[in-house]
């Protein structure tokens, strides 16, 4: 890899050179149909990876093909990606929660011509939108359950053609199709295992020939409003952001990195190309929030990529533990957390406590401390949040337990990095520095505009927006609203297509607020509403575990819906005065309401990364928010 670390060129010739480089050491970990746990190492990752591109390009892939992927982050999922690049294809990432209408626009825009399923249930989904894509070739399904119509091959040796096809646990079959060993008359089609394989030599030239120009990847936006956009990505783009990175992050072999974010969204993407780059382990787990804080117990990552929910679910939880210790219990945590915090601040500037700071640390170490990083495992080193917006008191939280996050920024359309936090350059409220070779300023209206290697090339099939998204000397608009520091810390304050205008001319930006009243462990989702108005409201959605551990505690029936139970109001209060304490006045609440359910990605009301679709939102209970400007 270029000066030992990077990437090579192009993404197609990556797993070559990391095998090069790592052999036996292992690259995945994953659970066993069985239960127990496997290990393939980069020496079986390149033999799966060539075998499942030396398969697909018989089943007649050709370069500049698009293969989409359509599954939940699972070995496979790595596999199948670099398969694809390897047979100098371009891959198509879908998102398992895509709806229908998501779904068809994806795999038709992008004119996919194979689809990598999950399950016979996504490859279903697939084969009924057939009639809306005339392109599509041949659906391949993954099956990890052993059934009927499987290959359960096993790792083969370095430099050995595997005997079976694929890697212990991998399962690959096609579906349908009319490409080479399709049968033809109707019956089940052959396996994938079952298809002539291309010979070696045609994959590797294949891979050899792709060029930091070619395009690597089209990755769909999950946007907050209309059907997503195609970001075109190129190897190059790739390389550079993993160039820029590469010395920001520490890692190497014998790093566990936890993996449950989805792979079909860039930044699990990035995350995998960096935990391999490094000849680190990526572990994978199946991404069920309420799930993750007792998987890193088992799996003690030493790197955690993540979105803030977890972060701040493990912040509530453990607030919510010390509340239940008396009346006391909250001011003893929110002390012990300042603590924390100073001595953070003292080890920032090589220096340590002493006297009674140092003593009043101990005891919140033993006392607390020790158990939240026992919680992650007990050896993260570094930790990533990205995405959205973290909030500080959460930051502050996990500084005093001596858990390093990192706050990153990017956009699919950078090729998922601008700036980043690490290690001797971090400031807390900002999003970091950007990286080597990234350029970053700031806009006469606010807007953060950025250029570099890592800028995409513009959407698939629509000039238009290509052109409002860069200017003609390359800046990017990003569309989120920011600042720079003197020493060049850039500063994210929210997304410019979200500003609410008041009917008295006040521009209120909304996350603010948000985030604020999302620190009470009572309260899932806030959404600021107030464009066009005469002052700001809010919908309000509570944390489906927390409101249901307090029924229980107070023996009320769990099939009840809490939003208008008095004491659930009340909390709800205390959280929206505390936001209002935090804001200018024409930016606080003026009046809420509780609704009877969370904000879903199947509902609409969320993107696949998590997003407010806020104009959804407002239609769904425009109701409820008249009501609100109605008292």
């Amino acid at each position: 890899m270029r000066d030992g670390r990077h990437l090579p060129g192009t993404l197609a010739e990556f797993v070559e050179e990391a095998a090069r480089r790592y052999g036996e050491r292992p690259a995945l970990r994953f659970r066993s149909p069985g239960g127990g746990w496997t290990e393939v190492g980069y020496d079986g990752l390149r033999e799966t990876v060539r075998f499942v591109g030396r398969g697909l390009v018989a089943l007649g892939v050709r370069p500049d093909d698009r293969v989409a992927i359509l599954a939940e982050t699972r070995p496979e999922w790595t596999y199948a990606h670099f398969a694809v690049l390897a047979a100098g294809a371009v891959v198509v990432p879908v998102y398992p929660t895509a709806g229908e209408d998501e779904l068809a626009w994806v795999l038709g825009d992008s004119a996919a011509t194979v689809v990598i399923c999950e399950d016979t249930t996504q490859a279903d989904r697939v084969e009924a939108l057939r009639a809306k894509l005339p392109g599509l070739r041949h659906v391949v399904r993954i099956a990890g359950d052993g059934g009927e119509g499987t290959v359960a091959g096993r790792a083969a040796g370095p430099g050995s053609e595997p005997e079976s096809g694929l890697a212990s646990g991998t399962r690959c079959a096609v579906l349908s199709g009319t490409g080479p060993g399709a049968d033809g008359d109707g019956g089940v089609p052959p396996l994938l295992g079952a298809l002539p394989q291309a010979p070696l030599a045609e994959l590797l030239a294949r891979s050899a020939a792709r060029t930091g120009d070619d395009l690597c990847a089209i990755v769909y936006t999950s946007g907050t409003t209309g059907l997503p956009k195609g970001c075109r990505l190129t190897h190059g783009n790739f390389a550079a952001v993993q160039d820029a990175t590469a010395d920001l992050i520490e890692g190497g072999p014998g790093d566990t990195t936890y993996l449950y974010l989805p792979l079909a969204h860039l930044l699990a993407q990035l995350i995998q190309l960096t935990s391999l780059g490094q000849g680190g382990t990526l572990c994978y787990f199946g991404g069920r929030i309420e799930n993750v804080v007792a998987e890193l117990a088992e799996v003690r990552p030493t790197h955690l990529p993540s979105v803030p929910r977890l972060f701040e679910k493990v912040h509530a939880t453990v607030a919510s533990l010390a509340e239940s210790r008396g009346a006391d219990g909250r001011d003893r945590f929110e002390s012990a957390v300042r603590t924390g915090v100073e001595v953070a601040e003292l080890r920032t500037r090589g220096e340590e406590p002493t006297g009674p700071l140092r003593s009043a640390w101990q005891a919140a170490d033993e006392s607390l401390f020790s158990l939240v990083r026992a919680a992650f495992g007990g050896r993260l080193r570094w930790a990533l949040t990205g995405g959205a917006p973290i909030a500080p008191q959460t930051m502050d939280f996990l500084r005093a337990c001596g858990i390093r996050v990192f706050e990153g920024y990017g956009m699919t359309e950078s090729a998922g990095v601008i700036s980043l936090d690490h290690p001797g350059a971090v400031r807390y409220g900002t999003v970091g520095r950007p990286v080597p070779g990234c350029e970053v300023r700031i806009a006469a209206d606010g807007e953060v505009l950025a250029r570099g290697p890592g800028v995409f090339p513009g959407y698939h099939a629509d000039p238009a927006a290509t052109e409002q998204a860069l200017d003609p000397d390359g800046w990017l608009r990003t569309g989120d609203l920011g600042s720079l520091d003197a020493d060049g810390f850039l500063r994210i304050t929210g997304r410019k297509k979200d500003l609410i205008i008041t009917s008295g001319g006040k521009n209120l930006t909304p996350s603010l607020v948000e985030a604020a009243i999302q620190q009470s462990r009572w309260i899932s989702r806030a959404v600021m509403i107030g464009d066009a108005r005469p002052y700001p409201v809010a919908l309000i959605t509570l944390d489906a575990e927390e409101i249901a551990a307090w029924a229980r505690s107070e023996g009320l029936d769990p099939g009840r819906g809490y939003a208008g139970h008095p004491v659930v109001r009340a909390r709800c209060q205390e959280a929206v005065d505390a936001a209002n304490a935090q804001v200018a006045r024409p930016a606080r609440i003026r009046a809420f309401t509780i609704l009877d359910e969370d904000f879903t990605v199947g509902g609409g009301e969320l993107t696949p990364t998590l997003k407010l679709r806020r104009s959804a939102i407002a239609n769904r209970y425009a109701a409820e928010i008249d009501a609100l400007y109605e008292r």
